[in-house]
């Protein structure tokens, strides 16, 4: 039998309107998360986040071009699909999410801030022995840090990754808290199966600078939130890349409505 490999990623931002927090929360965990992505073949883990007023607070840059405003998208749900089956789910997933808003189960009081699909290219770990990447959505963290970051122009790629992972995240990931580190490459929505989505998607994928990274925490991210902004120094400094984002979450309780009065 072969391994469970994760191979691509769905990654979706989205914020409910106002007044509608717990309706959104509850039908999202208790119908959507299951009726349009896990039932779903090759699609096997998934987990739900969640940003407050003071986790959006810390975001940055001031002007992001993920997130328009910085602190748009309160909740983040994301799903791992397995390696080489990338096609198989979301050709499914297009036409499940068609027949479930024509069949009255779509919630049209949210606006999506950034959802992509994502192909997956590399883990770090701080770790000798870690929780893999696999398993990482099930694993009990209670924070997750989002950063997305542009690289500039100019610069190789190959090298850049290798410098990256050597250093700036290494760094990050040293005698600390956080505990891996998930890099990503977007998945152009051009002629591909989000193209006719029955919603706008939210800001553009952005191009092949870009890499969506995935920090798992294991405490509250706020309380390590020094070394991410000593990590966009870092990049910044070094002239080789720019952050787009950088957004923290914290891990949603489910069966509960824990948060809803938190996110403006």
């Amino acid at each position: 039998m072969d391994a469970v490999r994760v191979g691509s990623m769905l990654f979706t931002l989205v914020d409910p309107q106002r007044g509608s927090e717990v309706a959104y929360n509850r039908w999202y965990e208790r119908d959507h998360f299951y009726a349009g992505c896990m039932i779903g073949p090759w699609l096997f883990a998934g987990n739900r986040y969640v940003a407050t007023r003071a986790l959006k607070d810390l975001r940055y840059p001031e002007k992001s071009s993920v997130a328009v405003p910085v602190d748009a998208g309160s909740y983040l749900a994301i799903y791992w699909v397995h390696e080489g089956h990338h096609d198989d789910h979301f050709n499914w997933a297009a036409e499940q999410v068609q027949w479930l808003y024509a069949n009255g189960r779509g919630f049209a009081e949210r606006t999506h801030v950034h959802t992509v699909l994502f192909d997956y290219a590399s883990t770090h770990y701080r770790d000798a022995d870690p929780v893999p990447v696999e398993l990482a959505l099930d694993h009990p963290y209670p924070g997750l840090v989002a950063v997305f970051v542009d690289r500039a122009p100019g610069v190789d790629p190959a090298d850049f990754d290798a410098w990256l992972a050597r250093e700036p995240v290494a760094e990050l990931l040293a005698d600390g808290p956080v505990a891996s580190c998930a890099a990503w490459k977007p998945i152009s929505r051009e002629g591909g199966v989000t193209e006719n989505a029955p919603m706008d998607l939210g800001s553009a994928t952005g191009g092949p600078e870009r890499m969506l990274q995935l920090f798992f925490v294991e405490k509250d991210p706020s309380l390590v939130w020094d070394r991410f902004v000593a990590y966009d120094k870092r990049l910044r400094d070094s002239g080789q890349a720019t952050i787009a984002l950088a957004a923290p979450f914290h891990t949603t309780v489910a069966g509960t409505d824990r948060y809803t009065d938190e996110l403006w």
